[in-house]
């Protein structure tokens, strides 16, 4: 699949899990062959160690090591876009420049997390990551994980900077997000599951999700019926698509789940998370495999058990 033009990040992009072997090393190998399965699937962008990438508990290293591992395994076929926000702007700004000489395509940076800084200080870290490299940026916006909304006023006035180009929408205030949309030209993506149809018919230009490990060429054809304005067929798989959405992003941590249901689907050869994550508790198993079991298509799994 070609790398999109009109939208430089792409229109489905999956925040990947970090794969790990049994003794939780990362596994770079395993991590090229679900970025390329992901892409030959309808992934035209990626992003690597954002949340359910598990950044919060990798080293730089390991870092840097999987955005290399991608890029190798996809670069030329899709966005490879990484996650270098963290809560101190200036180990963001280091990190964003070593992502850069390895030639990615855009930094996730997401609102600074645990410090609680006013709106002027949300600003101000942004301002100062997206001008310490030439690369285009992605700005997350996901107050029940950094515990501070980016306010309306200040997306607009980060739309002002010209390495920042997009905005994840994890907050889900229709609202505020249409002021954004109204006052900005910034690429708007859903940042929940969930929300991309009527993301869509507010005029996102895709999905950064979760669930489209399992079920990417459902995603594709929702998000590719949306941009056309097919909004009949977007609703219609929007409502085929709930259940899984439900297995992956409601029961657990969607990391936890993601990996849970790549290793019934065969992908990867396990489960494993790092703590403070922990694997499902059978009860939690339990829940998932309910919520499967309502799909009505194909998601590849043989046996769950």
């Amino acid at each position: 699949m070609a790398i999109q033009t009109r939208y430089p990040f792409g229109t489905l992009l999956t925040a990947m899990v970090t794969p790990f072997d049994a003794d939780g090393a990362v596994d770079y190998q395993r991590a090229a062959e679900l970025a390329s399965k992901l892409v030959d699937d309808g992934c035209d962008g990626l992003v690597v160690t954002g949340t359910t990438g598990e950044t919060s508990t990798l080293t730089d290293e390991e870092n840097l090591g999987m955005f290399q591992a991608v890029k190798d395994a996809v670069g030329d076929r899709a966005a490879i876009i990484v996650g270098t926000g963290t809560n101190d702007t200036r180990h963001s700004i280091s990190l964003s420049q070593r992502a850069a000489k390895l030639g990615v395509d855009g930094l996730l940076i997401v609102t600074p997390y645990y410090n609680k800084p006013s709106q002027s200080g949300v600003q101000a870290h942004f301002e100062a990551i997206a001008s310490s490299t030439e690369l285009p940026v992605m700005v997350y916006d996901i107050p029940g994980r950094s515990s501070v909304p980016i306010t309306a006023e200040t997306l607009i006035r980060l739309a002002d900077h010209p390495n920042i180009i997009a905005l994840k929408d994890a907050k889900a205030d229709f609202a505020a997000t249409t002021r954004v949309v109204a006052n900005t030209d910034l690429h708007l993506y859903s940042g929940d599951d969930g929300l991309i149809l009527p993301w869509l018919a507010l005029g996102a230009v895709g999905l950064v999700g979760v669930t489209t490990h399992v079920a990417t060429a459902k995603f594709r054809q929702l998000v590719d019926a949306g941009l056309a304005g097919d909004f009949a067929t977007a609703r219609a798989l929007h409502l085929e698509l709930d259940p899984v959405v439900r297995a992956v992003m409601t029961r657990v941590q969607g990391a936890v789940a993601a990996k849970q249901i790549l290793k019934w689907q065969g992908v990867l050869p396990n489960s494993v998370v790092r703590l403070p994550l922990v694997e499902p508790s059978s009860a939690e198993l339990a829940t998932i495999n309910a919520d499967l079991d309502e799909v009505g298509f194909d998601l590849g799994i043989a046996v769950r058990q």
